[in-house]
């Protein structure tokens, strides 16, 4: 099956003049476009313009904040300066003292006026609302009084106990960091994790090769295994092997060791040549002949499919265009941090817009792919508290040294993505909302989320910033049929590597038969009375119960079926 025809152009000649300007300019800033950035600033400056009480209101809140502060400035003590509000930045008691309060409650007072005034202001659109409230705590997060050796005391105290050695320890920590960025290389914190040792280590079996995905057979551990194969399909931004980390916690090994018969899907890391690979080509040389080859292979009827993260909206697609036709081979569904409707999609939506869009395709036809470390910028920028500011802090001003660990290593071997499925992607499901809004086509017909019948298990996770949870929730409105939600604790990657005995793990789980009264989600999270310990067993146990009985375990390939041994996992493209 061979890879789509390239979309033929349709824009006169000179429209490569302004691609080209266009792709230097994302080159410059990084792909973040500046016009929707001074778009966004216009609506709200503009509309706070003529609104009057808007400002008296803002006005009002800034001279009592100015009043609150200079009172306590005025008579510092420790009961003058109650201890700033929740924020990790400022949780040591060494910041309840004055001045290091009144720097926080001051930081804090700016950042709490700055994005209210970035809010609530009639007539700006949401979506560059959002983008404000972004903008605004980029730079403020950036002059936090934390972040600045001088007014954070944990730092001074650290000199101070040092002698200073620590300033030097960071400074080469910072080189270091430098030097690696600049040749390309993984993070310190990734390690020397190694693929197919130290992590993506189960023992199994490359039994397909695509053009864009192997498909990987892990070896049964149990003599007899659920009649019923489980298809993982991950992400493609990254790795598979968030799903098979260390033996400790892959969640492959605990479905193997439970009894299972597990496939994955490893996606090609795309090159340059790839550039005209579409989104349905992932559809129809990924997923679908992954899922012929786990039946062929054990010749079951029906397979239990699991899609993580962009894995979990691209199996949605399958499974509706499978519903559509009358194709039963799907026993049930399991989406990890996964979403099918985007007008809910967290922040990753505030670099989705047209302006930002263009420049964004601009920069992969010149290039032919997005490079991985564009993509994990931006994640970064999402979180930055936790992924740039305070490794600054911790590393470069506190001088302590790098802990490498299995998932900084997963996260570091990101992959790139083709011009055109990511252009497709993003245009189609963040931008357009097509799929929600029933106007996705597979095979030149729409498709349906509302025709899926296979039971589902939904998994969000409370403080996901890509995936949020109550996006993840909406799998239970639209499908008719039987939705078992669980919302667990943790972010997008953590939540979901969640192996039993892990610590200060809980997780909340109900399930939505047919014909049930529809909840949302702020009743369900109060209704709903948290567990202790990991969500895995309580999702094998659902698998389980979905499953036909047992049987033996069923050989790794078959090659009269055309799926033979080709290699041992983790396989060729997870490695490219």
């Amino acid at each position: 099956m061979p890879i789509s025809a390239p979309a033929v152009p349709s824009e006169p000649p000179t429209a490569e003049i302004d691609r080209l300007l266009h792709a230097d300019l994302a080159m410059l800033t990084g792909g973040f476009s500046a016009v929707a950035a001074l778009e966004a600033t216009f609506d709200w400056a503009a509309h706070l313009a003529m609104s009057p009480g808007r400002r008296l209101e803002l006005l009002r809140a800034a001279a009592a904040d100015i009043q609150r502060l200079a009172g306590l400035n005025a008579a510092p003590s420790a009961e003058n300066a109650p201890p700033a509000r929740h924020d990790p930045r400022f949780q040591a008691e060494a910041w309840q003292q004055w001045p290091f309060s009144a720097y926080a409650q001051t930081f804090q007072a700016v950042e709490g006026w700055w994005l209210e005034a970035a809010s609530h202001v009639p007539g700006v659109s949401r979506a560059h609302e959002d983008l404000l409230r972004f903008m605004a705590r980029q730079i403020l997060d950036s002059v936090a009084p934390s972040n600045l050796a001088a007014t954070n005391p944990e730092v001074l105290e650290r000199i101070r106990q040092t002698g200073g050695r620590c300033l030097i320890d960071g400074s080469r920590i910072a080189a270091d960091d430098a030097l690696r960025a600049l040749s390309n290389k993984p993070p310190a914190e990734a390690g020397a994790f190694r693929v197919g040792t130290d992590v993506a280590a189960t023992e199994g079996t490359v039994i397909l090769r695509t053009p864009l995905c192997e498909v990987i057979q892990y070896k049964p551990v149990t003599e007899t295994v659920q009649r019923e194969p489980v298809l993982f399909v991950p992400a493609w931004i990254n790795r598979f092997y968030i799903l098979d980390l260390e033996r400790r916690n892959s969640m492959v090994r605990h479905m193997v060791e439970r009894g299972f018969t597990v496939f994955m899907v490893s996606w090609k890391n795309p090159t340059p040549e790839d550039r005209d690979v579409s989104f349905d080509d992932y559809r129809r040389l990924g997923v679908l002949p992954a899922i012929e080859a786990a039946l062929a292979i054990t010749g079951a009827e029906r397979l239990h499919g699991v899609g993580y993260c962009l894995g979990g909206t691209l199996l949605t697609i399958v499974a509706a265009a499978m519903a559509r036709d009358g194709d039963e081979r799907l026993a049930s569904l399991s989406f990890l941090a996964a979403q099918f409707d985007f007008d809910e999609a967290g922040e990753l939506k505030v670099f989705v817009n047209e302006s930002q869009l263009t420049l964004l395709e601009d920069m992969m036809w010149r290039r032919g792919v997005l490079a991985g470390q564009q993509m994990r910028g931006a994640f970064h920028l999402l979180r930055s508290n936790d992924l740039i500011w305070s490794k600054l802090v911790r590393q470069y001003l506190m001088g302590e040294p790098t802990v490498a660990n299995a998932m900084a290593a997963w996260a570091a071997d990101s992959t790139r993505m083709p011009y055109r499925m990511h252009s497709d992607y993003l245009r189609s499901l963040y931008l357009n909302n097509d799929l929600a809004e029933g106007r996705f086509k597979v095979d030149g017909r729409a498709i349906e989320i509302q025709d899926i019948r296979a039971p589902v298990f939904a998994l969000g996770t409370e403080w996901d910033h890509v995936a949020p949870w109550h996006s993840v929730y909406k799998f239970g409105t639209a499908i008719e049929g039987e939705v078992t939600f669980a919302l667990t604790n943790g972010g997008h990657n953590q939540g979901v590597v969640s192996q039993p005995g892990r610590p200060d793990r809980r997780y909340r789980i109900a399930t939505h038969a047919a014909g049930d009264r529809h909840v949302d989600p702020d009743r369900w999270i109060a209704s709903v009375a948290p567990q202790e310990g990991s969500w895995w067993p309580a999702w094998f146990d659902w698998l389980e119960a979905r499953s036909t009985g047992r049987i033996a375990a069923p050989p790794v390939g078959r090659p009269d079926a055309g799926y033979a041994s080709l290699m041992a996992a983790p396989g060729l493209y997870v490695t490219e």
